[in-house]
């Protein structure tokens, strides 16, 4: 039936025997499963004589769901995003955007082409075999087992899944890794699922409050908790309007003589000061005290440099 409503979306008539043929079934199969696609609400219209068929029109609902009017919306602007999601699904995003179309009553296919826009595509790509093996294998608790990287002769990964979680445009496994005996993180782009997966296990306590958490710890160098292992304070000589948009996850607090004091965190002293320096106005370090530290070793090494091309 999916197979049949996939070929009837497209603005076209079906004559009934090459419906049959498409699909590998018999013409009574084809007048059956229409009739039910019928019974969920969709008006396919039968059109009759030598060069007639079925035709898929336009209804007054979403079957077999009843969406409303947001609802409907919503599924139209998530799938015009999946380009930028990393899952090659864009050709049956498309198709399913168009089906989803042919359905709607005439004020929501209104509403829907009035929503165009662009973004940028992923770089990384991730087969949607891939990460439905990955997830089935984390909601079923089975053992996973895979290739990882482009090495051949490396043996498989063996892990006990434990989520799969988008960041920033790329897809990760969060898994306890068996020959490790610890936490890692795999990409899911560089991932090749082995078949069959392994046994059940009992999932691990996760040393975060929940995987997506320990994900972006363990991009700022943390072991378990979303905060840099550097956080430090610097005033800069600058309004806040003009600092805020670019300090990322830091924060920013007006101050009355117009600078603005910035507490911004990075993976170490040095890195701290790298994000302030980059905004080619004069600071001062507030702290804490291995800031200043830092900050005092770099501008002796900035001074050794100036010497060293003189």
């Amino acid at each position: 039936m999916l197979a049949l409503l996939s070929l009837l979306q497209t603005p076209r008539e079906w004559p009934g025997h090459v419906l049959a043929e498409r699909l590998e079934v018999s013409p009574r199969t084809v007048r059956r499963d229409v009739d039910r696609l019928r019974e969920l609400g969709y008006r396919i219209e039968a059109v009759k004589g030598p060069y007639g068929g079925y035709r898929l029109e336009a209804g007054s609902e979403l079957p077999p769901l009843l969406f409303d009017d947001d609802q409907a919306v919503a599924i139209a602007v998530a799938l015009q995003t999946v380009p930028s999601s990393g899952i090659d699904i864009e050709e049956g995003a498309a198709r399913a955007l168009a089906t989803v179309r042919q359905v709607m009553p005439s004020r929501l296919r209104h509403r829907v082409d009035g929503i165009r826009f662009s973004g940028a595509a992923a770089d990384v790509r991730v087969d949607p075999a891939v990460l439905e093996a990955a997830s089935a294998a984390v909601r079923d608790r089975q053992v996973l087992r895979f290739d990882y990287g482009s090495d051949p002769d490396r043996p498989a990964r063996r892990t006990e899944p434990h989520a799969v979680v988008a960041r920033e445009g790329r897809w990760y496994l969060l898994a306890w890794d068996l020959e490790a005996a610890d936490w890692r993180t795999f990409r899911l782009d560089r991932m090749q699922p082995r078949i069959p997966t392994g046994p059940t296990f009992t999932s691990r306590p996760l040393p975060a409050t929940d995987a997506a958490t320990y994900l972006a710890a363990r991009a700022k160098g943390s072991a378990a908790e979303d905060r840099w292992p550097c956080v430090g304070e610097v005033v800069i000589a600058l309004p806040a309007r003009e600092v805020a948009p670019w300090v990322g996850d830091g924060e920013v607090e007006e101050l009355a003589d117009g600078s603005c004091l910035v507490t911004v965190g990075s993976w170490s002293w040095t890195g701290v000061l790298a994000s302030v320096a980059r905004f080619d106005a004069a600071f001062a370090v507030v702290g804490p005290p291995a800031l200043r530290k830092a900050a005092t070793a770099l501008a002796k090494r900035f001074a050794a440099a100036c010497d060293s091309s003189s």
